[in-house]
């Protein structure tokens, strides 16, 4: 992967595709959570936009890795940027097998489980987003923030 895309950072980049589709895809697997009619019916386009957003962690997290060789490596933010792959990943999983098990039928106790551990999964993948998302924008801005004063 190169590490500039039209001669920006494609790390600066491509992590606005994780950081958008992301949340927006663990907002409709808690609402597959709660409504298996929902799941049976947006549940392959809720599965497609996590499929994606977890391929956008992984670029991200691969072109920042590149990037890091240019301007220094922000530990917190690196470290949060390695584990959000394995974290979209996991909700993936959890977000297909809902969508596989509402589709056989009504929902039973072992699907209502799985219906739970989606919610939770949607909300860790959302807050562990956030998480690195924030530590990259403070590394990168916080001190421009700090010297500089509004209008000039």
């Amino acid at each position: 992967m190169s590490d500039t895309i039209f001669g920006l950072p494609s790390h600066v980049l491509v992590v606005h595709a994780a950081v958008v589709l992301l949340p927006l895809s663990a907002l409709g697997a808690v609402i597959m959570g709660f409504s298996r009619r929902f799941s049976v019916r947006f549940g392959p386009v809720v599965v497609a936009v996590a499929a994606v957003g977890t391929v956008a962690a992984l670029a991200s997290r691969i072109s920042g890795e590149e990037f890091a060789e240019r301007v220094g490596n922000p530990e917190e933010h690196a470290e949060a940027g390695s584990v959000l792959p394995f974290i979209a990943a996991g909700f993936l999983i959890a977000v297909v097998l809902l969508w596989l098990l509402d589709r056989r039928g009504a929902r039973d106790l072992g699907t209502q489980i799985v219906a739970v551990i989606v919610i939770i999964a949607a909300l860790v993948v959302t807050g562990w987003t956030i998480r690195t998302g924030h530590s990259g924008a403070e590394a990168s801005w916080k001190a421009i923030v700090e010297n500089t004063q509004p209008g000039g």
